[in-house]
């Protein structure tokens, strides 16, 4: 199926679901990137951190789809915050891509506590001026994080990938998105620890539609205005992942979903948590 799509704040186009990546590696890992193409995937999501780019990169070649077709995101991991050390940390993840071109390119996490994530954010706006990079946004980033990157250099990110599923709709932060033309994107859309798809709340949409638990979650995610993530490798599930296009929840049934707010599952608070 074709995925639709959304544009960015610097008007290009983003599907509106992308295939996460993280552990797949090897042959297996490739097959796996190879099966979601298949389905329809074209945004791939990795990390220098998920030491799978040159696995994305592989599968993108295999494919028989464009180059042009896809949206490949990668992100600058905490060890390579600073300006010289993002520019260096961009051409060892094209080098493992192979790739000539990233798409989208993040910071990973902001960690305020070494405070050069707007040095890095500046050697970010350098690799898109020079064409290296299609977009540039960040990950993990608070309303705070964010309002300092835009008095700071008078670039709004094109999209923050964010913790983001029912049991933390982010409803705050997706507003100062939204005013700030900002796109979201849910890491963990299925808060899978949390078994949310056994929910009876969720549960009971998904009954009233027809379809499956995972399948009312991510159009949750899709009505919020967001872009989720979903990580899968098995190719049924990949395609069950994507068919949520054929139908639409009520505002009550929106609501219902976003009542299970508990908060983080995993306690990465991006004004303390460090990812190297």
């Amino acid at each position: 199926m074709t995925v639709p799509t959304t544009t960015l704040n610097d008007g290009r186009q983003i599907p509106k679901i992308g295939l996460g990546t993280y552990g797949l590696r090897g042959e297996a890992g490739i097959a796996s990137m190879l099966a979601g193409i298949k389905s329809g995937y074209r945004l791939l999501d990795t990390a220098l951190n998920y030491k799978n780019e040159h696995e994305v990169g592989e599968a993108v070649r295999r494919s028989g789809v464009a180059r042009e077709e896809f949206l490949v995101t990668t992100k600058l991991p905490g060890r390579h915050h600073g300006f010289d050390e993002t520019l260096a940390s961009f051409e060892e993840s094209r080098a493992n891509l192979g790739l000539d071109f990233v798409d989208l390119y993040l910071i990973h996490w902001p960690l305020p506590k070494v405070g050069k994530f707007v040095e890095s954010w500046q050697a970010m706006i350098a690799l898109r001026e020079d064409g290296r990079v299609g977009s540039i946004g960040v990950s993990n980033f608070t309303e705070a994080h964010l309002a300092m990157l835009i008095e700071e250099t008078d670039v709004t990110p094109a999209v923050n990938q964010v913790e983001l599923h029912p049991n933390f709709p982010q409803a705050a932060l997706r507003e100062f998105h939204l005013a700030h033309g900002i796109a979201t994107e849910s890491w963990s859309p299925l808060a899978v620890s949390a078994s949310i798809t056994s929910n009876s709340i969720v549960t009971a949409v998904a009954d009233a539609h027809g379809v499956t638990p995972t399948q009312a979650v991510i159009r949750w995610h899709l009505q919020l205005g967001a872009i989720p993530i979903p990580k899968s490798g098995d190719p049924e599930r990949q395609r069950e992942n994507l068919d949520v296009f054929g139908f639409e929840l009520t505002e009550e049934e929106m609501a219902s979903i976003s009542s299970l707010e508990s908060g983080r599952l995993w306690g990465a608070d991006p004004d303390t948590h460090e990812e190297f």
